[in-house]
This record gives structure tokens, sequence and C-alpha cells, in this order.
């Protein structure tokens, strides 16, 4: 940005700041809003990028005092003498427009969502070019947040590639299930993927009070004869669902469900949650979807006349998500990563023989939102300076 301030005046008894900028338009800015965010070393600790100022010392109800201006900075003078400036492009990208909130909010969560059903061109990588390169470690996380799912391809067939990736973003999730978890068949299996049996689409973990965000899916070995991966998109499920059953959409996104998930693996554990399957924002849209049938609970905390009706509508949502239109089906081969939004794209698997040794091995892990976002926003920063952004050591 290369803002120019043409004039800033005080306005509404001086509680205002008016700025009308050299290219067009103007922007408004509250008094105790600029006041609070002074960028002196006295309000503000620029080493950390976090308010020194104490709220309890703020006057919600200050004026400005003294005003002046020039091409590229506004200087205040308030009561008590206190001082401050605020640089035209640090203005101008907090303008409180709803253009321009729209405009922030958009670079700093990418909310861009793409649909997709069996028609669905598999996004994909090289996982190595991902672990080297910031373009293409921006164009994995990028795409994942707007497709909600990339393959990354040329993994070496054994364990530990996934904690690379875990490396290159930040940290894993640590769950229950350790920091990175094996797909395969097991003896007294402590969860339904650890069988050779079909799952049918879930998403992972919502016994947890905050699912993990992205799973990380990386095929070491597979079967020959079953074994294939199902994927289809919630949210897309969750329009289609809005469309042609309303008050199904209305029930699993108003009905709290119980979930639960009791054993032992990291650590012994017994955890209880509830959510609701279809979780929507204050403005309604779909931001997450939570449903297992295998750890939803028996227990059921509604009155009796909501049971049938929450079934009845669960039905149709799993019957929506196995329709053919809407599924993709794929296989996994050694050395395939997937990646995917654990709170938008549902998965299953199909069943395959179980036999004396172990066919199909997948490992498995978990990452958060938090932090993919977090690499998200560095990457964007270097890839627009044209150089590399700063990480971990992979060695």
């Amino acid at each position: 940005m290369d803002c120019i301030i043409q004039k800033a005046e005080a306005l509404d008894g001086a509680h205002l700041l008016q700025v009308i900028w050299d290219e067009g338009g103007k922007s408004l800015y509250p008094a105790v809003w600029l006041r609070d965010n002074c960028q002196c070393s006295d309000c503000y600790l620029d080493s950390a990028k976090a308010r020194k100022l104490l709220l309890e010392a703020l006057d919600v109800n200050i004026t400005i005092k003294g005003l002046t201006f020039d091409r590229k900075k506004v200087y205040i003078t308030w009561p008590h003498k206190h001082y401050s400036e605020f640089e035209a492009d640090w203005l101008k990208k907090r303008c409180f427009s709803q253009q321009a909130r729209a405009k922030l909010q958009s670079e700093l969560f990418w909310p861009e969502c793409q649909y997709w059903d069996a028609e669905l061109q598999l996004p994909t990588l090289d996982f190595e070019e991902v672990l080297k390169n910031d373009e293409d470690t921006y164009k994995w996380l990028s795409t994942l947040k707007k497709v909600g799912i990339v393959r990354l391809t040329g993994a070496a067939d054994k364990r530990g590639e996934i904690a690379k990736l875990g490396k290159r973003i930040g940290f894993l999730y640590l769950t229950f299930y350790g920091h990175t978890w094996q797909v395969q068949d097991k003896i007294d299996a402590n969860n339904v993927a650890y069988t050779t049996g079909k799952l049918s689409f879930h998403t992972d973990y919502p016994a947890l009070h905050h699912p993990p965000g992205i799973q990380l899916l990386h095929c070491i070995k597979q079967t020959v004869t079953g074994g294939d991966s199902e994927i289809v998109d919630g949210f897309n499920v969750c329009r289609k669902l809005k469309e042609k059953n309303p008050q199904a959409f209305q029930i699993l996104s108003s009905t709290f469900v119980d979930f639960t998930d009791i054993g032992v693996d990291y650590c012994d554990f017994s955890v209880q949650s509830k959510h609701k399957i279809i979780e929507l924002d204050d403005n309604g849209q779909v931001i997450r979807i939570n449903f297992n049938n295998a750890t939803r609970d028996t227990i059921f905390d509604v009155s009796v006349e909501r049971v049938q009706p929450f079934y009845a509508a669960l039905r149709d949502f799993v019957n929506l998500m196995n329709s053919k239109e809407l599924k993709f089906t794929f296989k996994m081969n050694p050395g395939d990563v997937i990646t995917f939004d654990n709170w938008r794209v549902l998965h299953g698997r199909r069943g395959y023989a179980a036999g004396t040794e172990i066919t199909r091995h997948l490992e498995g892990a978990y990452a958060d939102w938090d932090v993919v976002l977090s690499r998200l926003r560095l990457l964007r920063r270097g890839v627009r300076r044209g150089v590399q952004a700063a990480r971990p050591d992979l060695s």
C-alpha cells in the first residue's frame, strides 16, 4: 500500500477522525479506538506486537484535543498531553467501512470455499517440493483451505514422513492416540479404524470439545483388493440438504449430540463432548461438521419426542453423503499423503480382507487450523517479497 492523505479533520465534537484519501474516498475512526491503539512505546510493545495500554486506563469518552497531518501521517494530541502518530497505510488497512473490513478479514482467514462432488479433480503436489519450497508449501496450504483436500505424492514408504510435514507447518496436534498413529488391523482394536471393516463417512474425533482441524494420512502399505478411500465435501452436502430438506438441516444444526471415546493408547482416556452435527456461525454459514457414527454415544440428551425426527434427519444427511453424485472414491498408493480439512471433509474406507499379515498400513496425524493459518500468513509474506520464508530445520 502507498496511501496518501489529502485531508484529516476531527468530527462529532472531536469524537471522530475523518481522513479523506488522495485517490478518493474517506474513512472514519472513533477517537477511543485511536487512543486504544496508540503505537508509541508507552502504549505498545513493538517487539511483541502487543498493546501495553491497560483498558482501565482508557477514557472511553475521550476526544481529540489537537490534530495535524501530512501526506503520510496523522498526528494527534490527547488530553493530559499524550501524543500519537498514525501512518496512512496503517489507517487505511483498518478502515471501518464494510468493504474494507471484508477485504481485511478475507486476507486474514482465507474464507474462499470451492465446493466439489464426484467429479473432483484431486489437487496434487510433490511431497519433497512442499518440504523445501515455500511457493509449493503456500500452494498446498492455501488449496487445503479453499478445496479442503490435497494429495502429496512421492513420500518414502516408511514411518516418520508425516512428522516432517508437522515441522514444515510448525507442529502436530497431540491427542490420546499420540503425535502420530498407525492405521492397520490390530487385535483388540481400540478404534474401529484399526480393523479391516468398512468405515462409513465421518469426521475424526468429535468426542473432543475442539476436534482437530486437519488430518494427514500417509500410505505406507496398501492392500491389493479393497481398502479404497471415500471422501465427500461436507459443506456441499449441507448446502444440498438445506435445499432438499430444510427441516432436516434445522434439526441437525440445532440439536446437541453426545460423543464419547474411552480406552488406552498414548495414555488412558475417557473423553466426552456435545456437538451439533452441523455447526453454524452467527451468519448461518456452516463452519464445521461433527459426525462419527462409531463414537456417537448411546446417551442422547434430548426429550423423547425429538428422538425419531433426529434419526430421520440424520439418515437423510448420510444418504446424501453416499449419493454417487457427491462422493469421490480413490485408492491411496504407497508414498501418497492425503491432507484434508477434518471440519469439512468426511472420509470413509471400503473394507478389505483380513489376513495373517498386515496388508494395509497408514500413518496418521492431526494439525490445528491455527497452526496452519499462522504458517500461511508467514509464507504469504515471504512469497510476496519473493524470498524464502524462515522455517524450521527439517534435518
